[in-house]
């Protein structure tokens, strides 16, 4: 009896015992047979590790070292090139319906502000007075026939004075605008024998375009008479040549750029493309300024977009300040 009382005290106390422990923390570490790696000798970002000359505990990746999935082992897709270094001719993935709507959606954000809604370059910016290069219309002969590689690269790379827009389009939005482009190019170039398979009033759209045209005529007419009477000068043929960009293609010094340098262009002979020379008089830089394509230079591309919406004050005081260039 005694020793059922005793027990029963012991259970009473260890209970006590056991409730007092309760919500309680311990000062002493607990108990951690296999600590693993809970403890280490290592640095948290940009600490100090003087195990190495240059101090620094963040180390570098080995040269070479790729990502995983990064390696980008596709050329044709990644960067629209074959393996001989050339442009690929077709877009290198399926091109769906959704597809080309979403290179729309893409294009109206990063393109048309320049491009135009239509891809005719006279995009917002490009119709004000902010005095941008003009962009290229994407319905000249040439940029029908570019392969779809080549529009690639100029939005993944950039081209000219043009940025380049990969760190803000994926490569495959790249592509999609690349499809949009191609079908603007077919919306604005169709056979009269093929719209008329369409419900198209081709009667109206002739009217139209004239309308249009005699518009835009009316309105170089007012530019021209209210250009009338305004400087011409070498200096400020050199203003326009900064404004306008022509240093991003033409040196002043010789050396070579997209376009020919103007260092001693004018009155010297220009063996061009098709194999014949011409005397770089100041008829031939005036073509040259307003339509780049009708004589193009040997050794170099067929990429300079027509000037043809300058004044003729500012024609002129280019070709000042171009002949400013040569010793003759």
């Amino acid at each position: 009896m005694i020793l059922a009382k005793k027990i029963i005290y012991l259970l009473l106390l260890a209970s006590v015992l056991f409730m007092s422990c309760r919500g309680q923390k311990s000062e002493k570490p607990p108990v951690h047979p296999n600590l693993n790696m809970d403890f280490q000798n290592r640095f948290n970002a940009q600490e100090e590790n003087e195990f190495f000359a240059d101090n620094r505990a963040m180390r570098p990746p080995v040269e070479g070292t790729v990502a995983r999935g990064l390696l980008k082992e596709d050329v044709e897709y990644y960067e629209g090139l074959n393996p001989d270094s050339s442009f690929v001719e077709d877009i290198p993935m399926e091109v769906t319906g959704s597809f080309i709507y979403r290179g729309q959606d893409r294009y109206d954000i990063y393109c048309s502000v320049c491009h135009g809604g239509t891809g005719d370059g006279r995009g917002i910016i490009m119709t004000g007075d902010y005095g941008y290069v003009p962009a290229p219309s994407f319905h000249s002969n040439r940029l029908r026939e570019v392969p779809d590689g080549e529009i690639y690269s100029a939005i993944a790379n950039g081209i000219r004075n043009m940025p380049s827009y990969a760190t803000q389009i994926p490569v495959e939005d790249r592509w999609a605008i690349v499809s949009y482009v191609r079908a603007l190019q077919r919306s604005q170039y169709i056979p009269e024998d093929q719209m008329q398979q369409f419900d198209v009033d081709l009667a109206d759209l002739m009217q139209r375009y004239e309308e249009e045209q005699q518009a835009l005529a009316q309105e170089r007419e007012a530019a021209a008479a209210a250009d009338a009477g305004a400087e011409v000068s070498a200096s400020r043929g050199e203003s326009l040549y900064t404004q306008y960009a022509c240093n991003t293609c033409h040196s002043l010094d010789g050396s070579r750029l997209v376009g020919p340098s103007f260092q001693n262009l004018f009155g010297n002979d220009r063996p061009l493309e098709d194999g014949s020379v011409v005397t770089a008089d100041e008829d031939y830089i005036y073509e040259s300024i307003t339509e780049p394509s009708a004589k193009v230079a040997e050794g170099y591309p067929n990429v300079m977009q027509p000037y043809d919406y300058l004044s003729e004050s500012e024609l002129q005081s280019l070709i000042e300040f171009i002949k400013a260039q040569s010793d003759n």
